[in-house]
């Protein structure tokens, strides 16, 4: 008869794991909601509401492209709305 060891690392691994589990699609909802309300600054000059670092931010355009394509995608819709953004 084999005794088989349970490694102390890997116990706390999985405790970790089980902890974390319920909150893993809470925390990625979080993470969501926190880039689109991040766009939603960068981009909020083209929507009408004023944005005194707008010149500042045209800086992040080349860099948030893709994460906004990726929005409007998940939002439903096929093309970019806003006309300045040639994501598509």
């Amino acid at each position: 008869m084999t005794k088989k060891k349970f490694p102390l690392k890997r116990l706390l691994e999985f405790y970790d794991e089980v902890l974390s589990l319920p909150h893993r699609t809470e925390v990625a909802r979080e993470l969501r909601d926190e880039e689109d309300l991040f766009l939603l600054l960068l981009y909020s000059d083209m929507l009408g509401i004023p944005n005194p670092a707008f010149y500042y931010t045209l800086e992040l355009y080349p860099h948030i492209i893709e994460k906004f394509h990726e929005w409007h995608l998940r939002m439903g819709m096929e093309k970019s709305p806003l006309e300045g953004i040639r994501c598509c």
